[in-house]
């Protein structure tokens, strides 16, 4: 019998306030493909929240991958490695990430910890990356406050719009009918100066991109006071595709 495969956000928070305020839990979200575990985006708390809150053990993690380096995207990025390589005794954990993540003056990558790594991959507009049964497409590079930011693709079936300025390139690139679309939907309205993803911005590519299920997540303020089950009901009836508010500890089977 097959596995069911499950999305479990450890947190929702985006941005400043919402992150370093604690007013939502960060730590990126975990999928888990029939028993092959990938953390993406490991943002602040991501160890505390995976082992304390989830009792899930960071040993079982096979795959962390980076869509960009920005501390609510990496600040734990460390940490896991150090975890689920049970501090360096088992070498099975990959990373998948931008080169500006892991060289230069802004890695997020300690050099240690780099050696750790059975696999690494640096991740280009594009490419599909394979480790183990686990394979993750750069769909997208996206436009973000000058860092090297991806769009991600999980087993032909998961979807990650990350962070991003709303272009129309986005409709024609990211694939259609998959099964799960998770959009980092940081505000309600479009902010010309911000380079982050509105509701409008949500409603277009879902849209376009007819998934069988959206997802929001990685609120502002502005979205947390709305709050974001009532956007997503919005953009449910809208669009006509199930559209889902991703909270802290959200587990979503599919």
């Amino acid at each position: 019998m097959k596995k069911s495969n499950e999305l479990l956000f450890l947190g929702t928070a985006g941005g400043r306030i919402t992150t370093f305020r604690l007013v939502r839990q960060s730590g990126g979200f975990l999928i888990n493909f029939g028993g092959s575990l990938v953390h993406v985006d490991p943002g602040p708390g991501a160890f505390v929240y995976l082992v304390r809150d989830y009792g899930i053990d960071p040993r079982d993690i096979d795959l962390i991958v980076l869509s960009h380096f920005h501390l609510d995207h990496s600040a734990d990025l460390n940490t896991l490695i150090e975890a689920a390589t049970d501090g360096g005794k088992k070498r099975h954990v990959s990373l998948f990430a931008p080169i500006t993540a892991v060289e230069g003056e802004d890695r997020v990558l300690l050099p240690y910890l780099r050696r750790r790594l059975v696999k690494e991959e640096i991740i280009k507009e594009g490419v599909e990356y394979e480790y183990s049964d686990i394979k993750v497409k750069a769909v997208m590079k996206h436009t973000h406050h000058g860092a090297e930011t991806y769009g991600l693709m999980f087993n032909d079936s998961v979807v990650y719009v990350s962070c991003a300025r709303f272009e129309e390139k986005m409709l024609e690139v990211y694939p259609k009918n998959r099964d799960i679309l998770i959009i980092n939907t940081t505000f309600y309205n479009r902010r010309s100066a911000v380079d982050h993803l509105s509701s409008e911005d949500a409603r277009v590519l879902i849209e376009v991109l007819k998934p069988k299920r959206a997802i929001i997540t990685h609120y502002s303020m502005e979205m947390h006071q709305k709050p974001p089950e009532k956007v997503a009901e919005e953009l449910t009836d809208i669009t006509g595709v199930e559209t889902l508010a991703a909270q802290d500890g959200t587990r979503i089977e599919f």
